[in-house]
């Protein structure tokens, strides 16, 4: 990936991610199951559903400690079958 994070961001840092996905019970444990491996941690992300209760979103705070720790994590999340979109 070509970002920039390295040069607009000081770390370790807080980084909010957004998840969206198909809506199902699955959806958080999957997504905070990928972030135990790459960033241990107490998580408990808000959870929106959205107008027609298709998808949800999961905003997520996270302690990233690099450039190449955003990616991976991002990367990872991506990967999740039921997962749409990682902002």
């Amino acid at each position: 990936m070509k970002t920039k994070f390295d040069e607009l961001l000081e770390f370790p840092t807080v980084l909010n991610f957004k998840v969206m996905g198909v809506a199902c019970d699955e959806l958080p444990d999957l997504v905070i199951n990928e972030l135990q491996k790459h960033a241990p941690g107490d998580y408990s992300p808000k959870i929106k559903a959205s107008s027609k209760g298709t998808y949800h979103s999961l905003s997520i705070a996270v302690t990233v400690t690099s450039k190449e720790h955003i990616e991976t994590i991002y990367t990872e999340l991506t990967a999740i079958d039921i997962v749409r979109y990682v902002l």
